[in-house]
């Protein structure tokens, strides 16, 4: 489920935008599984920020990518894209995985 949001919002480059979508697919699957409130809003919280940090279009890359291309040699996906989906989205899958499971 975490992967699959993950996907969704890759998409769309926005988890402010993704959020309503993931919610109406995860809460009542998640229910029906047996989770808590709390571990279904672990889930979807995470598979939100998942996309959003790993989207070519997000906020949270294009923003260090302005910032960083002031010299006109910053390669987008190459030089923040790929960096904070590896260092941000693989704890991230981590520890909402872990935080579906104890919640």
């Amino acid at each position: 489920m975490i992967l699959s949001g993950l996907f969704i919002t890759l998409g769309i480059g926005s988890s402010f935008s993704t959020i309503p979508i993931i919610t109406v697919i995860f809460v009542p699957i998640t229910h029906n599984l047996g989770f808590s409130p709390a571990a279904i809003v672990a889930l979807v919280g995470t598979a939100a920020a998942l996309g959003d940090a790993g989207s070519p279009a997000s906020d949270s890359t294009l923003g260090p990518t302005a910032g960083l291309n002031a010299d006109g040699q910053h390669n987008h996906i190459w030089d923040s894209v790929v960096p904070t989906f590896l260092h941000y989205n693989i704890p991230l899958i981590i520890f909402g995985w872990i935080a579906a499971m104890v919640l």
